[in-house]
């Protein structure tokens, strides 16, 4: 009931509103207008927060170097500040698989990290990661999930090691049936 009122009340708003007459300003407004297929610039001034400097040099000093062990040797990549550990991984054909995509719904992208001293750098983990990763293959003290380790300037040569196989409850091939 309450939603019918309230539609009815923005169908009497809209059919008021359509009755206004449209008017045009010709003045400048603090957008910039299309004018002869160029764009005028705005009445104010527009501003970036964006580094004026060599770009390459702040983007290098916004990764971290980050080491992964698996059973083919150690892989070292750069890993941009912000980014999970499982992204960085599949941006670097790192074999962490991340069935969930990133979802707290599994422990397929468990990592152990190598260093107690990384480890404590790490936030602790929530009770939902905590959950899944009792059901992770080859559980150590250092467990986290990569996809919820994410890179931090302390973080500076972490190095993770992956488990030698992982849980995935849903194979491929795999189809439920409805109950």
């Amino acid at each position: 009931m309450f939603i019918s009122k309230l539609s009815r009340l923005g169908a009497q708003a809209f059919k008021g509103l359509s009755k206004a007459p449209l008017t045009i300003r010709p003045k400048r407004s603090f957008f910039p207008i299309v004018q002869k297929d160029y764009l005028e610039p705005a009445s104010c001034k527009l501003f970036s927060t964006t580094a004026i400097g060599n770009s390459q040099e702040n983007e290098e000093s916004r990764k971290i170097s980050v080491t992964f062990f698996d059973k083919d040797g150690e892989q070292e990549i750069k890993v941009p500040v912000g980014m999970s550990m499982l992204e960085a991984a599949h941006e670097n054909d790192i074999e962490l698989e991340g069935a969930c995509e990133g979802s707290l719904a599994c422990s397929t992208c468990h990592v152990i990290v190598m260093d107690v001293e990384q480890y404590n750098k790490l936030e602790d983990p929530t009770d939902e990661e905590n959950d899944m990763l009792d059901l992770a293959f080859g559980l150590t003290e250092t467990s986290r999930l990569g996809c919820q380790v994410i890179a931090k300037p302390e973080l500076d040569g972490l190095r993770l090691a992956l488990p030698a196989a992982t849980r995935n409850f849903a194979v491929d091939g795999y189809k439920p049936k409805p109950h």
